[in-house]
C-alpha cells in the first residue's frame, strides 16, 4: 500500500519510528512531514499529506503530531478525507471498517512506539465492511460533506 506520511514539530521524535514500521510491514512511504523540531503548521502539514491521498498517489494518510487532535480536525476539513484519532488498536481497525477511513492520527505525546506500531499494523490491515448499512452510513457522512460545501458555495 502507499502511505502517506505527515508530521509536525510535535510529531518529529515518532516520525523515523512510524515510517520505519510502515516499511517493516511492506508499505511505500511518501514523506510529506517536517524535518526536525523546529514549529511549523500543522494545517499545511495535514493538507499535504491528505491532498496526496484525494489525488490517488496515496492510499491512506498517517499524520502524527503531539496529540493527534489537530490533525483529526484539520484532516476532516478536506473533502475526501475521513480521518480518524488512533490510540487504540480497536479504533484503528473499526475506523477503516465500519467508517471506511482513510486517514490515521495519532499523537506523539500520547502514544509510545509499541502502541503504536500496533496501530498502524490494525489501521493497514483493516478493510471496508461493505454491507449495506456501513454502505449506507459512509454515504450520509459524504452528503454532509457535500452539502456544508454547497451551503458555503450558496452564502458567498
Amino acid at each position: 500500500m502507499r502511505i502517506a506520511l505527515g508530521n509536525d514539530h510535535a510529531g518529529y521524535p515518532l516520525k523515523n519510528h512510524v515510517a520505519s514500521v510502515l516499511r517493516r510491514l511492506g508499505h511505500e512511504v511518501a514523506d510529506h512531514g517536517t524535518e526536525d523540531d523546529a514549529p511549523v503548521d500543522f494545517p499545511d502539514i495535514t493538507f499535504a499529506t491528505c491532498d496526496a491521498v484525494r489525488r490517488g498517489e496515496a492510499d491512506r494518510a498517517v499524520l502524527v503530531c503531539g496529540t493527534g487532535v489537530g490533525a483529526v480536525m484539520a484532516a476532516n476539513k478536506i473533502s475526501g478525507i475521513r480521518c480518524a484519532l488512533g490510540h487504540d488498536v480497536y479504533s484503528a481497525h473499526q475506523s477503516v471498517e465500519h467508517d471506511d477511513a482513510n486517514a490515521i492520527a495519532m499523537g506523539a505525546w500520547l502514544i509510545g512506539p509499541a502502541t503504536a506500531a500496533e496501530v498502524l499494523e490494525s489501521f493497514l490491515g483493516a478493510r471496508f465492511d461493505d454491507d449495506a448499512d456501513t454502505i449506507r452510513r459512509v454515504a450520509k457522512l459524504r452528503e454532509l460533506e457535500l452539502r456544508s460545501a454547497r451551503e458555503l458555495t450558496a452564502s458567498d
